[in-house]
């Protein structure tokens, strides 16, 4: 198999496994509905308007059109590094990175045209009559991972407060394993990079 139909196929299945368990929470939870599955991890659903790990930096429209124009840059430079036989294991690793971007794109691009606004009393339905809770480019990213491995006397959560989700674990899993086990190999994309522009300028 090549490293191209793997790409594809890692990227179409942590895809899969982010929605499925997106729309699954979207449609059975209200907001603030949470699970305890162990003493040290629930699932927990809450919603955001930002970036990674509910990040809320700039303004909603700008966040929806920079994730797609990052989709598009990672999708370009993956067909590049294929190009140029690229370490299969990087290669794979930047598949990551952009399956896990795209991810929280359908969610900002679709899920506010799709479905009704979640509340703390119901959970949201799926085309509903009297249409979504938002126009197209700004749904609101699912969050559903939550991990209170260590709380103080009274309850609070002192690490890991911020609730995440697939696509969030994926682009952190993809920038570890990059920076751990291709770091070489980062440096000189970027450097072929630089000397490209160099010679254009």
């Amino acid at each position: 198999m090549s490293i191209k139909i793997k790409s594809i196929l890692l990227i179409f299945l942590v895809l899969f496994i982010d929605q499925a368990s997106k729309i699954f929470i979207k449609l059975n939870f209200a907001l603030g509905d949470h699970i305890d599955v162990f003493s040290w991890f629930q699932i927990f659903f809450i919603e955001n308007n930002g970036m990674a790990f509910g990040m809320e930096i700039f303004g909603k429209l700008f966040l929806t059109l920079f994730r797609i124009v990052a989709v598009a840059g990672l999708g370009y430079f993956i067909h590049t590094l294929i190009k140029k036989n690229a370490r299969p294991g990087y290669i794979l690793a930047v598949a990551l990175l952009l399956a896990g971007a795209a991810g929280n794109i359908f969610d900002s691009v679709f899920y506010g045209v799709l479905f009704s606004e979640s509340t703390t009393f119901q959970a949201a339905n799926f085309l509903p009559e009297t249409g979504g809770y938002a126009p197209l480019l700004h749904g609101k990213v699912v969050d559903m991972l939550y991990f209170p491995i260590i709380k103080n006397n009274d309850g609070s959560t002192l690490f890991f407060s911020p609730v995440f989700n697939i696509a969030d674990s994926a682009i952190s899993v993809a920038v570890a394993i990059i920076l751990i086990f291709f770091r070489k190999d980062l440096n000189e994309s970027l450097e072929s990079k630089k000397e490209k522009n160099d010679q254009i300028d």
